[in-house]
């Protein structure tokens, strides 16, 4: 029996819960930073320094607006939702921070998290990929499914999911914006230590996404060359000049792909009439 789909609902809230986000304020708790840690389930693995500055600098004017959201675990608490905000006020040297504490299972701890950072525009490419995927496998959808969920088109979610066949250094750099999103769309399907090549060259020369589209197209044609002028083996060598001497003609054998070839050339009809009486032995035609 096929796998029954979950629902899609309207959007990507509609995957979990809809109490899960509300916020009851008499449940607001102080809770101290020391006892909170990250959620290792986080899709976000790359915070930028100079954004959680800027967030720091927003919380100590403004204060914090929106409240974390934990679990309890043993004698400490994991961030739901809020690592940002919990980073940007250990950055500020708080003792305690507004938290609402919510009693959820791993599953819909990760759901939130996925919820909180998917929305987020400025979510790196990279995460963005492995958030696409863990919704795919967590509710069995299709790349056009999860883009009706995501409100994304489906070029797009495919785009952003091809990025995680780069190699791992070329995924850090797309998350520290080192290298841009088009520059991994060339990249994909080069070797290794190609890309770790090009990477080099990106980040020391400055190559725009053009410039490298201009590189790797250069360098495929260089080795469709080399593969094309790739000598022939010896013994191939020897049959065209046994055939040659034989059929006193020019002869051609070509021993690639699934379909083998002699090619014989000739001049004239005379010649023409040689050949065939040499290969049917047929001297009186």
């Amino acid at each position: 029996m096929a796998k029954k789909r979950k629902a899609l609902g309207r959007g990507l809230s509609a995957l979990i819960s809809e109490d899960l986000d509300k916020v009851d304020e008499s449940n607001i708790v102080d809770i101290d930073l020391s006892l909170i840690e990250p959620n290792p389930n986080q899709p976000r693995k790359t915070f930028d320094s100079d954004k959680i500055q800027e967030l720091a600098d927003s919380i100590k004017e403004h204060g914090l607006i929106q409240p974390i959201i934990v679990k309890k675990v043993d004698e400490n608490y994991q961030i739901i939702a809020g690592e940002r905000r919990w980073r940007a006020c250990i950055e500020l040297g708080m003792d305690k921070i507004p938290a609402i504490v919510r009693d959820l299972d791993n599953k819909s701890q990760t759901e939130m998290a996925l919820i909180e950072n998917i929305q987020r525009e400025d979510l790196n490419p990279i995460d963005e990929g492995i958030a696409y995927h863990l919704l795919i496998e967590r509710y069995d959808l299709t790349q056009e499914e999860l883009a009706k969920v995501v409100g994304k088109s489906r070029v797009y979610v495919t785009n952003i999911m091809r990025l995680l066949k780069l190699c791992d250094l070329a995924k850090d750099k797309i998350r520290e914006g080192k290298i841009s999103q088009g520059h991994g769309k060339i990249l994909i399907g080069l070797s290794e230590n190609r890309q770790t090549q090009l990477i080099n060259r990106i980040i020391n020369e400055k190559l725009s996404v053009r410039d490298l589209e201009k590189i790797v197209k250069s360098l495929k044609n260089d080795n469709k060359k080399v593969t094309e002028k790739k000598p022939k083996e010896a013994y191939i060598l020897n049959l065209e000049e046994e055939l040659q001497s034989a059929l006193n003609a020019e002869i051609k054998i070509k021993n690639k792909g699934k379909k083998k070839k002699i090619e014989i050339f000739f001049n004239d009809d005379t010649q023409l009439d040689n050949i065939y009486k040499i290969l049917t032995n047929n001297p009186n035609k």
